[in-house]
């Protein structure tokens, strides 16, 4: 929920300088600046939604509001509470030591783990803020805290339900519920009485969206961490056959022996043999006759399966870059898209040299003897962009997770005629 609650005070980090002028901004006593800046942009929103947060709280405790039982009773706790809220998400995003250290972690798993304290810390601050906060400032939040409420907490669920039956008291049309007559003509007293009975449902319904939100982006984290394994996986595997093919190059030769009138070549991704008689056929004047597997192991080279791979990647990246016409801007920390995007470059490599030993296995009629080292490279790349076929199922889940956090940016319903 760190974009649901308006901003509706100054963060309070001073007024803007002339450029001539060297000096820093005044900053009141009563506020410290805000850090940084940071590299990553989500360390930014966290500190400067903390700072907005941290002027929110202040204002509500010292605005002496009478219409508030639960900042009465619990006002110094709330606050005290937010600001413990706030500094475990500054320290977050400031990039804190861990505590403990703790073993070795890939960065997004790092990364991870403190844009969910982050996150939840926000969440739980926001949420002692809407009760801390004054009947009038919680009734201007409503038409935000229904949209928080509907984007991540599903249609069926009861808690949405009884939060758009309380908004449709308070006169708040959505898309799918027009208002009762009775509803419009509630008068601003009778909503402030609404809001007061029915701050406690209000405040945990929308703390709740806000843990379902977290557990979307939880989801989104874990989902690109196996992507990002993957990716390296296989690229590690393809690093692996290129580093046996440089050393045993024989081992798994990327070479065919087609043969045309008892004459047989050998032809390798980066070399061909001259015509011979295969031993055990029949001799021809001026053919010479020799072992096949004499000429493959001389034939093969070193770079064959390197250049088998390069191709491969090569068609993948072609591939990555047609897709990118189907991939939008989202605004969520995770960079999912390009993870997915990272884990076809060794996907096309893996499926260009299975594709060739597939055929040289003679899997594939028809297909088993190419007849130059171009055909090979060819089909290299034919089978280096078919690895869109094992990926598309990667990119279609990718895109129902993205879509299950995306919230505003999901295809909204048309609104109804008034």
């Amino acid at each position: 929920m760190m974009d649901t609650l308006a901003s509706s005070a100054a963060a309070g980090d001073g007024s803007v300088t002339s450029p001539r002028s060297r000096e820093k901004p005044a900053i009141p006593a009563s506020l410290e600046p805000i850090q940084g800046p940071l590299p990553e942009c989500w360390r930014e929103q966290v500190l400067t939604r903390a700072k907005e947060l941290e002027a929110l709280s202040r204002c509500m405790g010292a605005s002496g509001e009478q219409d508030n039982d639960v900042a009465l009773k619990n006002g110094e706790v709330l606050k005290e509470a937010i600001d413990v809220h706030l500094v475990a998400a500054r320290q977050a995003a400031q990039g804190d030591p861990l505590k403990p250290p703790g073993r070795f972690r890939l960065p997004l798993r790092r990364y991870g783990a403190r844009i969910e304290r982050a996150r939840g810390n926000l969440d739980a601050a926001e949420a002692h803020l809407l009760s801390l906060a004054p009947c009038d400032y919680l009734l201007g939040q409503m038409p935000s805290l229904l949209n928080h409420v509907q984007r991540h907490l599903p249609p069926a669920d009861a808690r949405r339900q009884e939060f758009e039956r309380i908004a449709q008291k308070l006169g708040i049309k959505d898309p799918d519920h027009p208002l009762h007559q009775e509803c419009k003509d509630s008068s601003h007293a009778d909503k402030k009485a609404i809001v007061k009975g029915e701050r406690r449902k209000i405040t945990n319904i929308v703390r709740a969206a806000s843990s379902a939100a977290l557990r979307e982006h939880v989801r989104l984290g874990s989902f690109q961490y196996i992507v990002v394994i993957t990716a390296m996986l296989m690229a590690g595997l393809a690093l692996g056959v290129a580093i046996t093919g440089f050393f045993r190059p024989t081992l798994i030769p990327m070479c065919f022996a087609p043969q045309e009138a008892g004459k047989v070549t050998v032809v390798c991704p980066t070399s061909q043999s001259a015509p011979f008689v295969p031993t055990g056929g029949q001799h021809q004047n001026g053919v010479p006759t020799r072992d096949i597997d004499a000429v493959v192991e001389k034939t093969a080279k070193r770079q064959d399966l390197i250049v088998v791979e390069l191709v491969g990647l090569t068609a993948a990246a072609i591939a990555t870059a047609a897709a990118i016409r189907r991939i939008k801007g989202s605004s969520e920390r995770y960079g999912l898209p390009v993870s997915l995007a990272a884990l076809k470059l060794p996907t096309g490599a893996i499926t260009a040299f299975l594709g060739l030993l597939l055929m040289r296995g003679q899997f594939v009629p028809g297909l088993s003897a190419l007849d130059t080292s171009a055909q090979i490279l060819a089909w290299a790349l034919v089978f280096g962009y078919a690895q869109q076929l094992f990926t598309r199922l990667v990119d279609q889940q990718g895109q129902t997770v993205l879509e299950g956090v995306r919230g505003a940016d999901r295809p909204q319903p048309a609104p109804s005629p008034p």
